[in-house]
This record gives structure tokens, C-alpha cells and sequence, in this order.
């Protein structure tokens, strides 16, 4: 599981170490150690969970690697809205050290379980947020995913909010984006465009919708 997690992540452009690999597997046992108790994922096991949840997170650490490094960017505030189990912010986290990571969640015991993970796994640059995004939340991030809030055109206004003039929204979507629904000149910002991807576990179109925050908002 290691070695598909680092060539994965170098197919995408991403470095990891055999040390983050393993930080990645070892989360991934902890979430399969609960996820009977907190019902965290329908996966048959710990390897397809990786292959499908924690290989996701990465095609997102991949991409936000790469703006960055575009942008000139050298520390990084990320976020993951709708954490759940943490499986695109804590994989953000571990993929990306350089980075401050905050996991938004709004179900105490999810928050619980991330907290948990994050002691046990010795993971430091990620913290959680109990709050639910867009009620009275005031955030600034230079990046922030989201992978199971709702459709996109419901939480687009809120995730936007979230994002600091100059950053980037990246929203996971199917095999059908929704961004043709969506109005982002109406939050300020604008599409940058959707990316297909594709993980080791299947050959499902999955996307990976980019909106940027304008300099001037609107």
C-alpha cells in the first residue's frame, strides 16, 4: 500500500517520502479500527480504502502542491470543509508538511474520531474546527476542498466565503461536475477549470473543479 501511495502521488507530480507513506497507512488502520462503531466507510478493506479515499486527498495535495508553487506560495493554510472522517484534510496534512491544515466539521463525534487520529498518527500541523461553514464563520484560507457537503451549487457561496482573495476552491465532483449550474461571478470568483482524474481502485470519471477567489471581489 505504501509503494502505490508514493507512485500515485509522483504519477501526480507529488513527492512522498516512505515516512509519510506510512503515516497514510497507519491512518488508514485507524479509521478501519472504528469504522464499525462510527460508520466512517463502506470500503471492503483497509487497501481499498486507500486507494480510493486517501488517493483522493492526494490528487488534491497534488494540484494545491503545484499552484503554490505558482503562486510562490511557501506556507500554505489549507482547510477541508465537511471533514468527516478526514480522509482528503488529515491525508492534506500529512501529504503536505509545509502546510496548516484546518479540518471543518460540525458532528461532534467525527471531530472526536480526527482529534483521536491526529494524536495517534503524531500528525501536528493539523487542527479542527466544530463549527458548520457559512454560519457565522469567518475564515480567510488560501486553499479549501471539499469532497461531501452537498451539490455544488448549494455550498459554493459558503466554501468561496471561506477562501481569501487570491485563493482557490477545489471541489471533488463525478462523472457529471455540476459547474455548469453554479454562478461564481456572483461570489467573486471565477471557474478555473475542472480536471479529470481517475484512481487505482477504478476507472469512474471523477473531476476536480477549481474556482479562484478575484483579487477585487465583486
Amino acid at each position: 500500500m505504501q509503494k502505490l501511495l508514493v507512485d500515485f502521488a509522483a504519477g501526480r507530480g507529488l513527492s512522498l517520502t516512505n515516512q509519510q507513506a506510512e503515516c497514510l497507512v497507519k491512518y488508514a488502520q485507524l479509521v478501519w479500527s472504528k469504522k464499525d462503531l462510527l460508520n466512517l466507510t463502506s470500503a471492503s478493506g483497509v487497501a481499498e480504502l486507500v486507494s480510493r479515499h486517501l488517493c483522493d486527498g492526494l490528487v488534491a495535495a497534488a494540484k494545491i502542491y503545484a499552484m503554490a508553487r505558482i503562486k510562490g506560495l511557501t506556507a500554505l493554510h489549507l482547510a477541508d470543509a465537511g471533514a468527516g472522517a478526514g480522509f482528503i484534510g488529515i491525508t492534506l496534512a500529512i501529504a503536505l508538511p509545509q502546510a496548516e491544515v484546518t479540518l471543518i466539521e460540525s458532528i461532534e463525534k467525527r471531530c472526536s474520531f480526527m482529534n483521536w487520529v491526529l494524536l495517534n498518527a503524531g500528525i501536528s500541523n493539523a487542527k479542527i474546527k466544530k463549527v458548520r461553514l457559512g454560519q457565522g464563520t469567518q475564515f480567510a484560507f488560501d486553499f479549501l476542498t471539499e469532497r461531501a457537503m452537498g451539490q455544488l451549487p448549494d455550498i459554493l457561496e459558503a466554501c468561496l466565503g471561506a477562501v481569501k482573495t487570491g485563493g482557490v476552491f477545489l471541489a471533488f465532483q463525478g462523472e457529471h461536475p455540476q459547474t455548469e449550474l453554479c454562478n461564481p461571478a456572483a461570489c467573486g470568483a471565477a471557474l478555473l477549470g475542472v480536471e479529470r482524474y481517475s484512481l487505482p481502485c477504478d476507472n469512474k470519471k471523477r473531476h476536480l473543479a477549481l474556482f479562484g477567489k478575484h483579487e477585487t471581489e465583486v
